[in-house]
């Protein structure tokens, strides 16, 4: 059987598309998403909804979350996550997760997100937004670039220690 490409399948471009602040509703839906883009980079999925309610709606939120909506349901979603930088005295916020539905893509909806993130991120006193993608994501790379991201330099490492 011959894998299709996303490019290859293309559903009808809905009429409209919501973008809004992710409710308590769409915890299933956006669970189900965070699990395919993880399977797209071929990484682990281990995010139930519970540990999204407590991060998106819980005592202490820590993470904020576009969807966007169709008459159909979600067809995509942004995760932002709060940044700072400390020796300039700015707040940012990272771009976490971009992801749009199989069928749904090159019509709009990631870039609808985007707008949406960047005006959160302004309403939230920051004053950047960023995003990375792997390395090889060419395709991703040209959508940043098209939306007026700047590409940086990945200087340094990284380093992790599990505290939990």
């Amino acid at each position: 059987m011959t894998e299709i490409e996303d490019s290859e399948i293309s559903l009808m471009r809905p009429s409209v598309v919501t973008i809004r602040a992710a409710k308590p509703r769409d915890l299933p839906e956006l669970n189900e998403m965070i699990a395919l883009l993880a399977a797209h980079h071929g990484d682990p999925s281990g995010t139930t909804p519970e540990q999204l309610e407590r991060d998106l709606f819980g005592a202490m939120p820590w993470i904020h979350a576009l969807v966007a909506e169709t008459s159909e349901g979600l067809i995509g979603y942004a995760i932002l996550v709060p940044l700072y930088r400390a020796q300039e005295g700015k707040r940012g916020m990272d771009l976490h997760h971009l992801f749009v539905r199989d069928g749904h893509r090159g019509h709009g909806t990631g870039q609808l997100l985007v707008d949406r993130a960047r005006e959160t991120a302004r309403n939230a006193g920051c004053g950047y937004l960023s995003v990375s993608a792997a390395t090889g994501n060419v395709l991703a790379h040209r959508f940043y670039e098209q939306l007026d991201f700047t590409p940086r330099p990945v200087t340094g490492m990284r380093y992790m220690q599990s505290i939990g």
